[in-house]
């Protein structure tokens, strides 16, 4: 069940922009105010509440929260009226509204934010151990190989020179451990790390990591642009890293 099978959500820009000036924030890339940051993160958000049950209905209204607060850290809701056009969704997606709003209101059994683990341990990368990156998917796949700078593309040194790049990304992690960030992907937690292939001090991508089985080893599975890495990542929480500034 996506958002939009599950309520009808008139004009879905203006309310995004409403939500947009209750929660402040980088919404939107490269000087634009279309929110394709907050638009990603509201619809994964309601797919995970849903999956977990945690959306509040009743025969007036329904309720989910979507995991972000205002400048006073209260919770902020979507809330969902009955649609009135007939054969069409359930819902109608009256608004996003504070904690205090819908307390005034009457409402006071609000649901909880969307769960992505339940040891906060498994937040933390463990920087004693190695990555081992997946070279024939990073080099050799169209899609992938696209998101490396040409100048890596194109050299026949490109393994060497990923190598060097992942020596400096250890050091950075072994110096601060956030510097990997988190994101959820597949049921699961993941890790991404900054790969700096032209200016030791700028991330080209992030290199999503998962670890073994047996949890030994990370496997560097995949690399995503800046961009798609800070889409990914603010599901879990607020951007506060100094190398995902896309």
């Amino acid at each position: 069940m996506n958002l939009f099978e599950y309520t009808y959500c008139g004009n879905y820009n203006r309310q995004i922009q409403n939500l947009s000036r209750i929660v402040p924030e980088k919404w939107s890339f490269d000087g634009s105010d279309d929110n394709g940051i907050l638009k990603g993160y509201l619809e994964h958000t309601f797919q995970r509440v849903y999956e977990e049950g945690k959306i509040l209905e009743t025969e007036e209204y329904a309720i989910f929260n979507t995991g972000l607060f205002n400048l006073y850290y209260q919770p902020v809701y979507a809330y969902f009226v009955p649609n009135l056009v007939p054969d069409r969704q359930r819902w109608f997606l009256e608004g996003f509204y504070t904690e205090y709003h819908l307390l005034k209101s009457g409402i006071v059994n609000l649901p909880t934010r969307a769960e992505y683990v339940r040891d906060p341990a498994e937040l933390m990368f463990d920087t004693s151990l190695d990555i081992i990156p997946q070279y024939e998917h990073i080099f050799e796949e169209t899609e992938n190989n696209l998101r490396l700078p040409e100048t890596i593309r194109s050299s026949v040194m490109k393994v060497q020179l990923f190598d060097g790049a992942l020596q400096q990304t250890r050091r950075m992690l072994k110096a601060d451990y956030r510097t990997a960030i988190p994101q959820y992907y597949n049921h699961s937690i993941q890790f991404l790390i900054p790969v700096c292939l032209q200016n030791p001090a700028k991330a080209d991508l992030a290199l999503a990591c998962v670890r073994t089985e047996d949890g030994g080893k990370y496997l560097g599975r995949t690399c995503l642009t800046l961009r798609m890495a800070y889409h990914n990542a603010r599901l879990l929480a607020k951007i506060h890293s100094s190398w995902l500034h896309p």
